[in-house]
């Protein structure tokens, strides 16, 4: 495995990346190891003030390494953009500090029911409440 760098990567669909990236030589293939994929997207105010919303690439996993195939890859730049690292780095921190603050789920915590099941019991409190109006 080579040195890992940040960059941002296009990928053929359109999707853009910014990551800690390292490339993995395999037999017949070039592997990237791609650490915390994040998209950032530009947001501007009513007053003209710019920032940005950083947000990960994959929101539906707690994983943070992916294996990326260079075929699927249209282009791939090595950034020293500053600003973008820390922003980046930021983003990382405040993610692994989050998750190890919450607790894992589990069904100690609480009842699992289906919506419509749900919403039959909340009827049935509000129907039975002495406070509700009518």
């Amino acid at each position: 495995m080579e040195d890992d760098f940040y960059g941002t990567i296009k990928f053929k669909n359109g999707e853009e990346v910014f990551a800690r990236i390292a490339a993995s030589e395999e037999v017949d293939r070039t592997m990237l190891v791609v650490h915390h994929p994040i998209t950032v997207a530009e947001i501007k105010s009513r007053a003209g003030t710019v920032g940005y919303k950083v947000e990960p690439w994959l929101k539906t996993t707690r994983e943070d390494m992916f294996l990326i195939n260079m075929d699927n890859v249209l282009t791939l730049s090595e950034s020293s953009d500053v600003h973008m690292i820390k922003m980046y780095q930021r983003f990382v921190q405040d993610t692994d500090r989050d998750n190890k603050n919450q607790p894992k789920l589990s069904r100690k915590m609480g009842y699992i029911a289906t919506v419509n099941d749900a919403k039959d019991i909340l009827e049935k409190l509000y129907k039975s409440s002495p406070n509700k109006k009518p």
